[in-house]
């Protein structure tokens, strides 16, 4: 059994949330660079062009990428020879939270759904916890912007509508999405399981990073197909037009009841933003 401190933990937290807020993943400056190279339209061109400047300075200065620094949401693996002490393992998460949106004067934007009042700190975290083989913590940090998430669909499809009904359903949704999500986006796809079960998949859809395909094959090219409908759309980068208006698509799936087929798309602004660390 190997011992974490808590407080560990809490600084661990603190310091995922104020780097993903102020430096973009090279795998998206690198998808801006191809995106820049290919699109047909000179505006869109200039539109990303601009996207990288903003990251540039959100880097050098230290400063937000964007003026929304997200709901706090993280995933969380607990190794099985892990044991925490000196605090509450989800207490010292939200202590995290706290100290990351504070001393890194990140916007606060948790609120009561009902009366709004905002809780002043961006708790309570959403914290996703999964318990693994080993003796580490794995915690990776994702500030979820309230534009993209706000695009996010789940819908119980007939089984019979299979591949094509999925593939179909997520095109209509970015079509729907417009610029509102602030593209070019990446878009989380969760097939299977349960209700819940498929909007947790498209969320850990997105974790990974630009470019990596899903192991099977066949979703592999699944994933390149949606892709490529979307990117005819015309939608473009902020919707001024062009053809990024996706960098990339990930699919998630697993195995749901036989009268069911749920079905989720999670869609993530072009601050695709999240860090990890290991402990």
């Amino acid at each position: 059994m190997r011992e974490v401190q808590a407080a560990e933990i809490t600084k661990a937290v603190r310091d995922l949330f104020i780097d993903a807020n102020c430096n973009l993943g090279v795998d998206v400056l690198a998808a801006f660079d191809r995106a820049i190279e290919k699109d047909e339209s000179s505006v869109a061109k200039e539109v990303i062009r601009e996207l990288k400047e903003n990251a540039r300075i959100a880097r050098d200065e230290q400063s937000p990428i964007c003026q929304d620094t997200g709901l706090a949401v993280l995933f969380v693996e607990i190794g099985q020879d892990v044991h925490v002490v000196g605090g509450d393992l989800k207490a010292a998460i939200n202590e995290g939270v706290k100290k990351g949106y504070g001393e890194g004067y990140l916007r606060k934007s948790a609120c009561h759904p009902f009366t709004r009042a905002n809780t002043k700190d961006n708790t309570p975290a959403v914290i996703h916890f999964d318990i693994v083989p080993g003796d580490r913590v794995r915690i990776v940090a994702v500030p979820k912007g309230g534009g993209a998430e706000n695009m996010s669909r789940v819908d119980m499809l007939s089984p019979s509508a299979g591949l094509e009904g999925i593939k179909d359903f997520v095109v209509k949704r970015i079509e729907a999405s417009g610029s509102n999500p602030c593209p070019p986006t990446v878009v989380g796809v969760g097939i299977g399981g349960t209700f819940e079960r498929s909007a947790l998949l498209a969320k850990k859809a997105l974790m990974r990073k630009i470019g990596e395909r899903n192991a099977d094959p066949e979703l592999a090219k699944v994933e390149v197909e949606v892709l490529a409908r979307i990117n005819k759309l015309g939608i473009g980068p902020m919707g001024y037009g062009g053809n990024t208006t996706s960098l990339d698509v990930f699919f998630e799936v697993e195995p749901c009841h036989i009268a069911s087929l749920p079905v989720a798309v999670n869609v993530q602004c072009h601050a695709a933003r999240h860090k990890e660390a290991v402990i």
